[in-house]
């Protein structure tokens, strides 16, 4: 059993007009949750960031860079169980990255998208061990539902909270119950002896 403390991060993006002509604002959202070691409590942290000309893809990219950078600001090390409805993300850093870097970093298709990106993402993520997990969106899954709230409404401000801040998940969910959405209950928190961690990252040069 690993003796790093365990998070589970939740992680949606926005880009509002995604490939359309001109410059689309877009934004990403995270949740991070903990549990207090003295009483088991759920603890709850929100992240969001904001560009003002972007694409999807560069901003579930950033999810990463962001979340983890700001949980290893200090030097700490989780294990974390990263779940995004973005293919991009759980096949790119599952799949993807260990063929682009056994071929240096390119592949037979092109040019990488977003490879310095990429990058950023590989060095924040490979000083955690990981679990990454996809979830389909817009699926009811109240956790997923939160942090894409938090992306489109980061994308529409074009704001920031310029790190981890304390979370409005709680007041969040009953707010959009009450306004009719049919969200269901939070998923609960990974189980800390169960936890296995995907491949580990490949470094970027």
């Amino acid at each position: 059993m690993s003796d790093r403390a365990l998070v589970a991060i939740y992680a949606d993006e926005s880009c509002l007009g995604n490939g359309k002509e001109g410059d689309n604002p877009g934004g990403a959202g995270a949740l991070v949750e903990y549990r207090q070691p003295a009483t088991g409590e759920i603890v709850r942290r929100d992240l969001w960031l904001s560009e003002p000309a972007t694409t999807n893809n560069r901003m579930a990219l950033r999810s990463v860079t962001d979340t983890f950078g700001a949980l290893g600001a200090k030097g700490t090390r989780f294990d974390a169980v990263f779940t995004t409805d973005s293919r991009y993300i759980v096949d790119g850093m599952t799949q993807w990255v260990f063929g682009w870097a056994r071929n240096g970093w390119k592949r037979k298709g092109g040019a990488i998208e977003n490879l310095p990106l990429w990058f950023d993402a590989l060095r924040a993520a490979r000083q955690h061990a990981v679990a990454w997990r996809w979830v389909r969106g817009h699926n009811g899954h109240a956790q997923n539902e939160y942090v894409n709230h938090l992306a489109t409404r980061a994308a529409a401000a074009q704001s920031s909270s310029d790190g981890l801040v304390p979370s409005d998940f709680e007041s969040w969910l009953e707010s959009a119950r009450a306004k009719g959405a049919r969200h269901g209950d939070p998923m609960p928190f990974p189980d800390a002896d169960g936890f296995r961690a995907s491949s580990t990252l490949p470094a970027a040069p």
